[in-house]
């Protein structure tokens, strides 16, 4: 399976979850950081939100989280964020069929 094709998964199975983090007016820091690596732990696949009234865009934000928590950004639409970990990034872009 291409990266191309691990990404078209991952959005297929994104399509069906609703946003679990939020990033607000407070914007990036470590607890929330940290509460997305908890959740990637737990179900390998999320959704963040970036709400209006945030001072971070959503490319920002992916960026950011991204870099500090080690996962991988799926998709950017809107405000909204797809992560998953790298662990399911690496065993789905690796399968062959």
């Amino acid at each position: 399976m291409t990266e191309k094709d691990a990404r078209k998964e991952l959005m297929r199975r994104a399509n069906e979850i609703n946003p679990t983090v939020h990033v607000g007016k407070d914007g990036l820091d470590q607890g929330l950081f940290e509460e997305i690596t908890a959740q990637l732990k737990k179900n390998r696949l999320i959704k963040v939100k970036v709400l209006s009234n945030s001072d971070e865009g959503a490319k920002d934000a992916a960026a950011a989280i991204e870099e500090n928590t080690g996962a991988v950004i799926v998709d950017v639409r809107g405000g909204v964020i797809v992560v998953t970990d790298k662990r399911t990034w690496t065993s789905l872009s690796q399968k062959k069929f």
